[in-house]
C-alpha cells in the first residue's frame, strides 16, 4: 500500500504544479516553486494569479474529488452493489432540483446561498428515500429502487423547470449542473473543508463497520452488528460528504464510481486501505479533469463534470460488461 500511496501523492504533486503553472499567463515550474517557497517576494500580479485564482480552484477540486470518492466507497459498501455511487441515493437529483428551483423559480436570490440550497436539497432527498424505504428496517434493494424512483421524479421536475424557465436563469443553473470548480474562492475552500472534517473522520473510524456490512445483513448481524442502525449512519455520512461536495462544485459524476473500484483493485477490499486510497484517487481525478478541461479546448474551458463523464462512462460500460461476463 505504501508504494501506491507514494505514487498517488507524487502524481497529485505533479498535477498541482501543472495546475498552478498553466493558464493564460503561464508560469515556469522553477519560478512557481520559488514563489511557493517565498511568497512574500513574488511580484503582486503573479501572486494574485497563483494564490487568489489558481490555488483555490486547485484545492477545491482536490477536496471535491476526495469527498466524492469516499462517498462512493460508502455507497458501494452499504448497498453491496459495485455499480453504486452517491447519485443512487438521490443526492445529486435532490441537489439539482433545489438549485434549479432557487435559480429559475425565485428572483434575486444571492449567489452565496446556492451551496447551502444544494446541500439542503441533497439532504432532504436522502431523508425522503430512507423514510420511504423503511419497513420494520431497511434493505439495500429498497433503498436503491426508491432512490432510482425519486431521483427520476426529481429529474423530471428539473427538466420541466429547464424547459419553462427564463433563458438567462436556466443558463446559470445549467453551468452549475455541468459540474465545475472554475468559480472557486478561498471562502468556498474553507466552507467545504469545515463541512467535510467531521464526516470524513467518522467514516475513517467506521472501516470495520463497512467491512462487516458489505458481507450481507445476515452475516453482519451474526457478527454482532446492528445493521439497520449502521446503514442509517453510513447513509447520513455519505449524504453529508457528497452533498457538501456537490453543493459547491455541481454534478461531477463517476468519481464516486471509478475511484473505489480502482482502490479495491490496487489494495484489496478492506476499507482501512480502500478509503484513504479512494480519497487519493479522487483527489487526483478531479484536478486532472479540471486541468484537461481548461487545456484541450483552450482558451475555452470544459467543466470538470463533462470530462469526468467522458472518462467514467466507458468505465461504467466496462463494469457492466465484466459483471455480465462473470454471471454468464
Amino acid at each position: 500500500m505504501t508504494r501506491i500511496v507514494v505514487l498517488l501523492v507524487g502524481l497529485l504533486t505533479v498535477l498541482m504544479i501543472a495546475g498552478l503553472a498553466h493558464g493564460d499567463y503561464p508560469i515556469p515550474p522553477g519560478e512557481l516553486i520559488a514563489l511557493l517557497l517565498k511568497p512574500q517576494e513574488a511580484p503582486p500580479h503573479i501572486g494574485m494569479i497563483v494564490f487568489d485564482l489558481r490555488m483555490p480552484r486547485l484545492l477545491l477540486s482536490i477536496l471535491v474529488g476526495a469527498a466524492l470518492a469516499v462517498a462512493g466507497a460508502i455507497a458501494q459498501a452499504v448497498m453491496r452493489n459495485p455499480l453504486a455511487e452517491p447519485g443512487i441515493l438521490g443526492i445529486n437529483a435532490g441537489a439539482s432540483l433545489a438549485i434549479m428551483i432557487v435559480i429559475v423559480g425565485l428572483d434575486d436570490v444571492p449567489a452565496s446561498l446556492t451551496p447551502w440550497v444544494g446541500f439542503l436539497g441533497a439532504s432532504a432527498m436522502a431523508t425522503a428515500i430512507y423514510a420511504l424505504s423503511w419497513n420494520n428496517g431497511t434493505s439495500s434493494l429498497r433503498i436503491i429502487l426508491i432512490g432510482i424512483g425519486l431521483g427520476s421524479l426529481a429529474g423530471a421536475a428539473t427538466t420541466t423547470l429547464t424547459a419553462f424557465g427564463a433563458i438567462m436563469d436556466v443558463q446559470r443553473a445549467l453551468i452549475w449542473l455541468s459540474g465545475s470548480v472554475y468559480h472557486a474562492d478561498w471562502a468556498g475552500v474553507r466552507i467545504l473543508a469545515f463541512w467535510l472534517a467531521l464526516p470524513l473522520a467518522l467514516t475513517f473510524l467506521s472501516c470495520r463497520q463497512l467491512d462487516l456490512i458489505r458481507l450481507g445483513d445476515t452475516t453482519a448481524q451474526g457478527l454482532g452488528q446492528r445493521v439497520t442502525l449502521v446503514r442509517a449512519l453510513m447513509i447520513v455520512l455519505c449524504t453529508l460528504i457528497s452533498g457538501a461536495a456537490v453543493s459547491l462544485a455541481g454534478l461531477i459524476g463517476f468519481v464516486g464510481l471509478v475511484a473505489p473500484h480502482l482502490a479495491r483493485r490496487l489494495v484489496g477490499p478492506m476499507h482501512a486501505r480502500v478509503l484513504p486510497v479512494s480519497a487519493l484517487i479522487g483527489a487526483v481525478l478531479v484536478p486532472a479533469a479540471d486541468f484537461l478541461g481548461r487545456t484541450i479546448v483552450a482558451p475555452a474551458q470544459l467543466p470538470a463534470g463533462i470530462v469526468t463523464a467522458l472518462i467514467g462512462a466507458p468505465f461504467f460500460g466496462f463494469l457492466l460488461w465484466r459483471h455480465r461476463h462473470a454471471a454468464a
